[in-house]
């Protein structure tokens, strides 16, 4: 993929909730949540700040994260859906 975000946005590609669960019950697709997780595919160049300098960013390509369930934008490529967030979207990297 091609996709270089700008400034202090990140490109996610979302990581699909469990379809069974934990005591074994089959989750169907109207009751599944939105994700909020995903790994991250691309990172901006940081954030402006006023002095007109950047703020490198926090997170880096393969990261896992946790990210605002109604945040960001989705994007569709070559049929595979993505999310573009604002870094201060993203509430925690995933160790």
């Amino acid at each position: 993929m091609n996709l270089k975000p700008l400034y202090d946005r990140v490109v996610v590609k979302p990581i699909e909730a469990d379809e069974v669960s934990a005591g074994g019950i089959l989750i169907p697709d109207n009751a599944k949540e939105k994700p909020t997780r995903g790994e991250v595919v691309a990172v901006g160049e940081g954030k402006a700040l006023d002095s007109g300098s950047l703020r490198a960013p926090k997170v880096k390509v393969g990261d896992k994260v946790i990210y605002g369930q109604y945040s960001g934008s989705a994007y569709k490529h070559e049929g595979t859906e993505y999310k573009i967030v604002r870094e201060d979207d993203i509430l925690a990297i995933v160790g």
